[in-house]
């Protein structure tokens, strides 16, 4: 199945971080932070806000930066992904 996002919206997979910390402290998934880097699924065609255009800046494939709330989490063919705004990326990683 394959998703297409409406609007601003896009479609991202979180990736995973490291498990263990610097000095090599190996931490179950209960105590880890929600990440906070995804890379982007798919891409919405963008929309009109207050009578102004609102360009999609990311692409699919791009890693982002994202809040770290942000977005509705959903689960299609056993893979989690995340919907979110444009808005709620903070940054592209390179």
């Amino acid at each position: 199945m394959q998703i297409k996002p409406l609007g601003q919206r896009v479609v991202i997979k979180m990736l995973e971080t490291e498990e263990t910390t610097k000095s090599g402290i190996v931490l179950p998934g209960s105590a880890k932070e929600k990440p906070q880097i995804a890379e982007v699924i798919a891409v919405g065609p963008g929309g009109y806000e207050d009578g102004k255009e609102i360009k999609m800046e990311v692409r699919v494939g791009d890693k982002v930066l994202i809040s770290k709330y942000a977005g509705t989490e959903v689960k299609i063919d056993g893979q989690e992904y995340t919907i979110l705004k444009q808005s709620d990326i903070l940054a592209i990683v390179e």
